[in-house]
């Protein structure tokens, strides 16, 4: 009886979740409800979750509490760390939910809603899960090793070291995208500027507080800090009304970025239990509730989606960035379907706290259907807003004009009605100067959460309160990439820079800790300044070149799987990272080549390189902008290199990895795995 229960429960869901999305794909005419995303979302994420994980588990990875994780057999109180299920599960989340599922949505709305959507919600279940789910379980088998470490293993010693480069690459070019989205969020902002760094000494406090004031009391410290938060949250207006305050923590966008830098190093230095596992704890309480209260505000409010399915730039002539729906959407969707990024932190800093093998389950799989409901969610909040103000707030100054009237022209010539009186009045409704041309994703994200938030509690006069809230939401998932994010790259130099000089190879060595610390930031510091003193506004070249290097990067983890599952014997069932491996080189092959070779000057780095340089030639460039002319030549022409060699990169790798496929499959070679030998755990059941 309870069987059939069972049954009729799951056969319901998979019913609703299915009728959810026919509605989705092929409503048309009048705007449709928002409360239809979230029931897609949530059936075809409790389904996935239910079925598709468990088979994974047991099918294909075999997991086995009774084996000692690297977190029980190497426990060193800096690196690893046994960690509590749901501390960890904070941390993971909020390490890989970062701008990714809240500003590749938003930037991939342009398009209208239905194909981000329908890739959010399948591209998760059957590509991103898996990748995430697959890796960690490898690092744990392997001692916490990081991707490139288990591709040299793996695959081959070249293949491995190509492969530890171009992640160490795709690496810098993922947080620096990271970095100026939190720049463009926080500019110019001193309510979020406040609010956002307040939230470092709390997860201090909160690091002491756990390890030596009240060890184990995860709740009792999870309410302190929930608190505090939203105690700064409520002072940022405080400090944005105090005229001393308020010029203290309003930045520039060159400032922050240095403030952003000095950040990254702290974090990656200071020891894992002190600033980093605490602040990702309490952001991924910040994260999750805020998503799950959109989502119930979205069900009380039932708001909605005022953008088309698809809109007129799906020819690829979009002000927001340029390209075609394919490939372009699905590389700006990125995280929320697919993230490369994930399999650095399932491969980096999880697997080295990881208590028992089971857990890698509800961490990997699922902590990525949380961030693809984080993706449903943003591109509901962007298209609930109208088109007009949408554009007007994601789209450059060089398109759309940098006056209120000017962009309100030009918006309604598209086709979406905008009247400049809309922006200058929302702007003041949300306590921000200017919300045009603020290019990034986050700040019109805001506006769409704070809209639905104040629809349901306190109306227009708390829609500043939600918005400044919003912002800080979206900057602590983007912070925690950024740290966890800098000490995998930590970690990747010190072993890069181990093969040449030992000592460099030591991971509690602090010499080695500082220095290459500072290397990764200072590497991605670079690029995050050339996308600050963009003209386009930083995100319009960068993106594209953060969703390539980023699905890249996906490639490469899926490959690497793929290997070690072969090598496992698990040939039945090697489709489940096959066929996603496929998509992304077949995905990330076009957009680079477009991204490179394009003749459209908005959509490829030589052609837009080649017509600034005409310009320079032809003396349209004003004396003043000279300088600024030539670094943009010169950083147009390196993101074309980068993404060249990227690729070129991927390409070896996949050649080295078929060699080493065909040796296995006709038994030319015996498959040799690096696991570490099995030990017995010595923690009870329960621990």
């Amino acid at each position: 009886m309870k069987r059939l229960l069972q049954i009729l429960i799951w056969t319901a869901v998979a019913w609703l979740g299915a009728v959810a999305l026919g509605t989705i794909a092929f409503h048309r005419g009048e705007p449709i409800n928002a409360t239809w995303f979230v029931l897609a979302a949530a059936s075809s994420y409790l389904v996935a979750y239910r079925l598709y994980s468990a088979f994974i588990a047991a099918k294909l990875l075999a997991l086995d509490d009774t084996r000692a994780t690297p977190a029980e057999r190497r426990d060193d109180g800096r690196d690893f760390v046994p960690t509590n299920k749901w501390v960890l599960f904070g941390h993971h989340f909020a390490a890989i939910a970062g701008p990714g599922p809240l500003v590749g949505p938003t930037l991939a709305a342009q398009f209208g809603y239905l194909p981000g959507t329908l890739w959010l919600i399948a591209g998760a279940a059957f590509a991103g899960c898996v990748q995430d789910f697959v890796i960690l379980f490898c690092s744990i088998r392997r001692d916490g090793k990081t991707l490139g470490e288990m591709a040299r293993d793996e695959v081959s010693k070249r293949g491995g070291l190509i492969a530890q480069l171009a992640v160490l690459t795709i690496m810098i070019i993922l947080l620096a995208v990271v970095a100026l989205v939190v720049v463009n969020a926080l500019k110019s902002s001193p309510w979020a500027t406040f609010t956002l760094a307040m939230t470092i000494p709390i997860a201090l406090l909160l690091g002491v507080y756990l390890r030596y004031f009240r060890p184990g009391r995860v709740l009792e410290a999870s309410f302190i800090g929930v608190a505090l938060v939203l105690f700064v949250v409520v002072a940022g207006q405080w400090v944005a009304d105090s005229p001393y305050l308020a010029k203290v923590f309003t930045l520039g966008g060159v400032t922050l970025a240095f403030v952003i830098i000095a950040y990254g190093f702290a974090a990656s230095a200071l020891p894992v239990w002190l600033l980093l596992a605490p602040r990702d704890y309490l952001s991924a309480f910040i994260k999750a509730g805020a998503i799950f209260s959109l989502a119930a505000g979205i069900l009380l409010v039932r708001p909605q989606v005022l953008m088309p399915p698809l809109t007129r730039f799906v020819d690829g002539s979009g002000p927001v960035f340029a390209g075609k729906i394919f490939p372009f959407c699905f590389i700006t969707i990125a995280c929320g379907a697919i993230s490369g990024f994930h399999s650095l932190i399932s491969s980096g800093t999880t697997p080295k706290m990881i208590q028992r093998e089971g857990h890698a389950r509800f961490i990997g799989y699922g902590a990525m259907l949380l961030e693809s409901f984080v993706g449903v969610m943003a591109m509901v909040a962007a298209c609930a807003m109208t088109p007009g103000v949408y554009f007007a707030i994601n789209s450059p100054a060089s398109i759309v004009g940098a006056t209120p009237e000017a962009a309100a022209a030009t918006i309604s010539s598209w086709g979406y009605p905008l009247s400049a009186g809309t922006m200058t009045g929302l702007a003041h409704a949300v306590g921000e100067q200017t919300l045009l041309n603020r290019a990034g994703g986050a700040p019109s994200l805001a506006v769409g959460m704070a809209q639905i938030f104040s629809s349901t509690i306190g109306g227009e006069r708390l829609l500043s309160i939600w918005y400044h809230f919003a912002i800080m939401f979206e900057a602590l998932f983007i912070l925690t990439v950024l740290d966890a994010g800098t000490r995998v790259g930590r970690f990747m130099i010190q072993e890069l820079g181990g093969r040449v000089w030992k000592p460099m190879g030591r991971m509690n060595w602090m010499p080695s800790i500082l220095l290459s610390s500072a290397l990764i930031v200072g590497a991605w510091g670079y690029f995050l300044y050339q996308g600050v003193v963009d003209p386009l506004g930083g995100i319009n070249s960068l993106w594209p070149l953060f969703g390539i290097s980023n699905q890249l990067l996906a490639a490469v983890a899926l490959v690497v799987g793929t290997t070690i599952l072969l090598k496992m014997g698990k040939l039945k069932w090697i489709w489940v990272t096959l066929l996603p491996m496929a998509w992304l080189v077949i995905i990330t092959m076009t957009a680079s080549y477009q991204k490179i070779f394009s003749p459209n000057a908005r959509i490829g780095f030589l052609s837009q390189a080649n017509a600034m340089a005409a310009q320079l030639a032809a003396g349209k460039v004003a004396a003043a902008k000279i300088a600024d002319a030539h670094r943009n030549i010169f950083n147009l022409r390196l993101d074309a290199a980068v993404t060249a060699v990227l690729a070129a990169m991927i390409l070896v790798l996949l050649v080295e990895a078929l060699v080493q496929w065909y040796a296995i499959l006709s038994r030319r070679k015996a498959p040799a795995m690096q696991e570490t030998p099995y030990v017995a755990t010595q923690w009870a059941e329960g621990d």
